[in-house]
């Protein structure tokens, strides 16, 4: 009985041994199933935009300014640290653009409207360029030359009819002028389609895909570039005051942004431009306000900054020439109830004595501060999806065109609605040429009715 009992207990340890044995198995088997399954298994994705953006990086194809130097300042500086013989050479050739910059304010709004275009057509090469390296077409036929078409037909189409304004004798002088003038939208329209015909005709049958992309990419640089640098000019020929205010104020607050952030930032402002940070956003805000408003104080007492630009028939030349607007003259305001009070604790007025123009520059000056720099978080969006660093290596220690003007063609667009909302007025000029536009019976309708507004008023005593 007892060897019966001793037997059984022995076969139950040897149940239980071949259990826990199987069961070891058995887990053994589901590791190394684990591990097999966790060595096929794909690597983690690393933090990119989009499903793509692992295969897209042009940091070896776009050359990078901001660490460019000539030789003779890479050697004079070799023994600086890095961040300050970037800080070094960007504080030379910044001043050099601030020097080009007034040179060209000198020398007039023709000078300014031929660096404006100059700039277009640069960026316009660096932004398309970018499209060319993420596309990859090499050797399609007209591509490029495609580009540039439609970068010459969205320039005459905003150029031709608006400009008329300005150029109106020398258009109506001028037959073959004055035809493309009347006729100015449906020639724009016919250069289009021109350019359409072209661009299906040079489509090959596997590379659909990407010249269609290219193509949208072409009308989106046109879009931010062509009509971005018509309203700068727009603007120029509203008075240069127009011009130099907002572009200044972009790069004050692009210098004053960078020094505080240089010298106080600790807390970063947004994560697609990781080196900006709340200090210099907000340091550069309050500098550029101030300096934006004594720049216009400044401008408002010469008449060749605040007077239109107009063409002479008698210098036959843009002259900049007139009796400054109210809008350019000293007038005085009662200050607000709470200002006044205020001011009264510490002796001041509760009048003050200001240019109109202040009014403005000062709007002018917080949307520089506050919306402008997203033009630059846009662009430093725009090349982090690629992974470069800069649109080019024009200007050492800051890059490409682009790169200095992407803040520029927002702000020229904002100016240029602030004017046509708030301040614009009809002009002589553009109500002659008007005239001129309507028929032989209409204008003497409205000359008769001209007439009879004058006499009324005793204006015009007709003998």
């Amino acid at each position: 009985m007892e060897m019966a009992e001793s037997e059984l207990r022995q076969r139950k340890k040897e149940d239980d041994g071949e259990i826990n044995l199987q069961e070891d198995k058995k887990e053994i088997k589901s590791a190394e199933q684990d591990k097999v399954h966790s060595e096929n298994k794909p690597e983690p994705k690393e933090d990119f935009d989009s499903e793509d953006d692992k295969n897209i990086d042009l940091s070896a194809k776009i050359p990078s300014g901001t660490n460019k130097m000539p030789q003779i300042l890479e050697t004079l500086l070799s023994g600086i640290s890095e961040r300050w013989r970037n800080w070094i050479i960007r504080g030379i050739f910044g001043w050099l653009m601030i020097g080009l910059f007034c040179l060209l304010c000198y020398g007039g709004p023709l000078a300014l409207m031929i660096a404006v275009l100059v700039v277009q057509v640069k960026c316009f090469e660096e932004i398309i360029n970018i499209g060319y390296s993420v596309y990859r077409i090499h050797g399609l036929p007209w591509f490029r030359s495609l580009s540039w078409y439609f970068l010459m037909a969205s320039n005459y189409f905003f150029y031709g009819e608006s400009l008329v304004d300005i150029f109106a004798v020398v258009v109506n002088r001028t037959e073959y002028l004055k035809m493309l003038i009347t006729y100015h939208r449906f020639v724009s329209f016919s250069l289009y389609i021109a350019g359409l015909v072209w661009f299906v005709l040079s489509l090959v049958r596997k590379y659909y895909m990407k010249q269609f992309s290219l193509f949208a990419w072409t009308h989106v640089c046109l879009l931010i570039v062509v009509s971005q640098s018509y309203f700068i000019i727009r603007n120029i020929f509203e008075g240069l005051i127009w011009f130099i205010v907002p572009v200044s104020m972009i790069i004050l607050n692009d210098i004053w942004a960078y020094v505080f952030g240089f010298f106080f930032g600790r807390t970063p402002l947004i994560q697609v431009s990781p080196k900006k940070t709340w200090e210099g956003f907000i340091g550069g805000g309050v500098a550029t306000v101030i300096c934006g408003i004594i720049i216009s104080y400044f401008l408002c007492q010469y008449p060749y900054f605040v007077c239109p630009v107009e063409y002479s028939e008698k210098f036959g030349k843009m002259i900049i020439d007139c009796e400054p607007s109210p809008l350019y003259t000293l007038h005085e305001y009662v200050l607000p109830e709470f200002i006044a009070r205020a001011m009264s604790v510490f002796g001041g007025p509760n009048k003050i004595t200001i240019y109109p123009f202040i009014i403005h520059a000062f709007w002018m000056s917080l949307f520089s501060s506050i919306i402008g720099p997203f033009g630059g978080f846009f662009a430093s969006g725009f090349k982090r999806a690629f992974k470069i660093k800069d649109f080019g290596d024009v200007i050492p220690g800051h890059g490409g065109i682009m790169d200095r003007f992407d803040c520029q063609y927002l702000m020229a667009t904002f100016v240029n609605v602030y004017i046509y909302s708030f301040v614009s007025t009809p002009t002589l000029q553009k109500t002659v040429q008007q005239v001129i536009n309507l028929r032989p019976e209409e204008q003497l309708q409205l000359f008769y009715v001209l007439k009879g507004s004058l006499e009324s008023r005793g204006i015009l005593n007709v003998q």
